[in-house]
């Protein structure tokens, strides 16, 4: 068994204790179906993962991409959820079939929504709709993560206060926002995973962690030793003189981490 099945299975079994399910020895159903919707005018195609094996309304978590665009990377996150126990859904924030050929293009792609958070906060509401209504989904119960932009995304969702989100949980997402939360507007558990070495999001820290402050919001702040900005991607190589790279501690203990928080925001 390897160590990313073992973190499933014990990530299962710990969430199995907090009521979402029984344990079992027989291995997760895991059916994944692409899904087409819009936001106005505009396509989108997500990708929905759960376990039909597991009876009842379970917690939807929705996760965002990265900068890039909807791609191989949040479907397999999609699935991991999934294996846990959780009806998963990967949005897309750029529209069906849009994703960078390089990092100029996401930068592009991404200023669009860090420019329009009200643009932000509509596309990823028209994400979590698809969980609100599926059937298999208990539409008070949801959380939201993600990753670098997607990390952003979530974050503005715990600041509108986006209906039945419980749980925010951003991956060395960019922390800056034009649109800091008022006092109370936080309804969400918060939790954030930092790279101690990211330098592209460095000054954000500070900023942010006053705003949850003066909002009052159940937060927590997790910073990685060793690691720097995409320390969860391991196609980001190896090499952090990049700025960017896979830390293989912090992947595997934020992921774990994770399954604690979620096992609590949405009990």
């Amino acid at each position: 068994m390897t160590s990313t099945q073992m973190l499933l299975v014990a990530g299962a079994a710990a969430l199995a204790a907090a009521g979402f399910g029984a344990a079992s020895d027989a291995p997760p159903e895991i059916v994944t179906e692409t899904v087409e919707y819009r936001d106005g005018d505009v396509v989108l195609e997500g990708y929905l993962a759960y376990d039909r094996s597991l009876e009842g309304k379970r917690p939807g978590v929705m996760v965002v991409h990265e900068w890039k665009g909807h791609g191989p990377y949040v479907r397999r996150r999609a699935e991991e959820l999934a294996k846990l126990g959780f009806v998963a859904f990967a949005a897309d924030m750029y529209g069906k079939g849009v994703f960078a050929k390089d990092h100029e293009e996401a930068g592009r792609l991404a200023g669009v929504y860090l420019g329009d958070r009200a643009l932000m906060r509509r596309r990823a509401n028209a994400g979590l709709d698809v969980l609100r209504k599926h059937a298999r989904v208990e539409p008070g119960k949801l959380a939201v993560m993600g990753y670098c932009f997607g990390g952003t995304a979530a974050l503005e969702c715990a600041r509108a206060g986006l209906d039945g989100v419980r749980g925010v949980a951003s991956f060395h997402g960019n922390l800056a926002t034009p649109t800091p939360a008022a006092r109370g507007a936080v309804t969400a558990k918060v939790i954030v995973f930092h790279g101690a070495d990211d330098g592209m999001v460095a000054k954000g820290v500070d900023p942010f962690q006053n705003e949850m402050r003066t909002a009052g919001a159940d937060w927590q702040f997790v910073t990685f030793g060793g690691a720097v900005h995409s320390f969860t991607v391991k196609e980001a190589g190896d090499d952090p003189a990049r700025g960017i790279a896979w830390h293989e501690p912090s992947d595997r203990r934020s992921w774990k981490m994770l399954q604690d928080f979620l096992a609590e925001a949405l009990r």
